[in-house]
């Protein structure tokens, strides 16, 4: 797996498992071991998800069978909406790794900005940050003006934000914004909850590829330099997303991919999410 270096200097894997909408239980616990075993390092969950104790124990089980130590891990949870003052934050993150039955996470994101509680929030992140109680904090679905008025007060540059991303949806102003500022950008629902599988083009580049649909956007992804954590509970779609490293998009078909990009959304937009 190829890792990119964040802004302090952590190492983050480009790849990761999402879990976004599936539910906590025995089987999660399993994919999570399986991806593991496969040779994902990067497993991203989410309080709101309420299945961060299958990620757990997946994880555990994992470390436990001697796959991994769980430094070689790097795990993601996200602070939700109803957690936003600076108590309720730093609580929030004790609760996430009491049911994942963790020490530390390795990051630990405001998963959306809300009206205007996130200040207060990244206040808490800050000193858990520097508590060392997180490896890296960052922010999720935080547009160009929510970036703006956080670094106005922040005393860490977020290392990551983490955002709807797909060719659809390429989000070239944030972008822009988030590398000048030093800050990853990681997609979620880059194949648009596989929405986007039927895009003729797509079916053209796996032809000349020799690579399913699915490779071609996340080795998109992957070349624009964003991380990406796309979610699957198919054993055969696991393996299979994860090989996307040994092929490059050619400059003309990256440029092709991103002319799908109509601003089209299968979230809801950041400014207009309904808390």
């Amino acid at each position: 797996m190829k890792s990119v270096k964040l802004n302090n200097g952590n190492s983050m894997p480009m790849l990761g498992y999402g879990v976004f909408r599936v539910e906590d239980g025995e089987q999660l616990a399993d994919k999570v071991y399986f991806a593991i075993e496969q040779g994902y390092r990067s497993i991203d969950t989410a309080a709101i998800y309420g299945n961060e104790a299958s990620v757990g124990q997946g994880i555990n089980q994992a470390i436990e069978a001697g796959l991994v130590k769980r430094e070689d891990l790097f795990v993601t949870s996200k602070v939700w909406n109803a957690d936003l003052t600076f108590e309720q934050t730093k609580a929030a993150y004790q609760e996430s790794l009491e049911k994942m039955k963790l020490e530390y996470l390795d990051l630990y994101l405001i998963h959306w900005p809300g009206k205007d509680k996130f200040l207060e929030a990244y206040r808490a992140l800050e000193e858990l940050y520097k508590e060392k109680k997180v490896k890296a904090i960052g922010v999720s679905n935080f547009q160009v003006h929510h970036l703006e008025e956080l670094l106005s007060t922040a005393s860490v540059v977020p290392a990551v934000n983490q955002v709807e991303f797909h060719p659809r949806l390429i989000q070239a102003d944030l972008r822009a914004y988030t590398k000048k500022k030093g800050i990853h950008l990681e997609a979620w629902s880059p194949l648009m909850n596989g929405e986007l599988l039927a895009q003729p083009l797509l079916e053209e580049l796996s032809a000349k590829y020799g690579k399913s649909p699915a490779q071609i956007v996340l080795r998109w992804d992957i070349q624009h330099d964003v991380i990406t954590i796309p979610k699957s509970m198919t054993d055969k779609r696991i393996i299979e997303n994860k090989e996307v490293f040994d092929f490059e998009i050619q400059l003309e078909d990256m440029e092709r991919l991103d002319q799908l990009d109509d601003g089209t959304r299968s979230g809801p937009h950041p400014d207009e999410f309904d808390f």
